[in-house]
């Protein structure tokens, strides 16, 4: 089975943009070869990767399926770095590494490694980002663009689950702490009644 996930996720688009229904190329693939997922659900691979699954896995070309979008000229993202607060929310939305910046600092994307998913658009709490038609020399979302893509997505989950575990053991070691020390609970019931203090002076102004 695996063999087989690795050519269907060969023939996608890598743009990791969910509209397949799933939540990246990969998922997608796996449902496929499970017999889960019909080969018309990739708006951005469009007809040639309809046409490239139904030859490899011997099922019939079907038109792509309008739930999930249209085909359509590749996009890229925009951001209005005037209006940029520096958020980082889109950061965290692009699923491929193509936004640079830091926190109240104006981002940017790097358009050749914009995979026009549009993740972004959305969360942006200001509205300054946009997809617009990519230039003539970015048009072409290529093979090579595609395993790029496919590997800043690898290598972002990888460093996504490392920060993860790296973060549950300080909290893990912050709570072995806490219990070592013998004041800790007299601690947390001083910072419990400056709190309900605090509280009630809020109560009465």
């Amino acid at each position: 089975m695996s063999g087989l996930v690795q050519r269907i996720d060969a023939l996608l688009p890598q743009t990791q943009c969910t509209k397949c229904g799933y939540p990246a190329c990969r998922p997608y693939a796996e449902a496929i070869a499970r017999g889960e997922a019909d080969i018309n659900q990739c708006p951005p691979g469009g007809d040639a990767a309809i046409r490239g699954l139904a030859g490899l896995l011997g099922r019939e070309v079907r038109p792509l399926n309008p739930r999930n979008g249209i085909e359509q000229p590749r996009r890229v993202a925009l951001i209005d770095e005037a209006r940029c607060i520096g958020c980082t929310l889109c950061i965290q939305a692009c699923p491929v590494d193509a936004i640079v910046g830091a926190p109240k600092l104006m981002h940017t994307v790097v358009t050749e490694l914009c995979s026009g998913c549009d993740l972004c658009v959305l969360p942006c709490p200001v509205d300054c980002i946009d997809m617009v038609p990519a230039t003539p020399a970015d048009a072409t979302w290529d093979q090579a663009r595609a395993d790029a893509a496919r590997e800043r997505f690898e290598r972002r989950a990888s460093r996504q689950e490392r920060e993860r575990r790296e973060r549950a053991e300080r909290l893990a070691a912050r709570s072995l702490r806490a219990k070592e020390d013998p004041d800790a609970e007299k601690k947390r019931v001083i910072i419990q009644a400056a709190i309900e203090r605090a509280r009630e002076r809020r109560r009465r102004t």
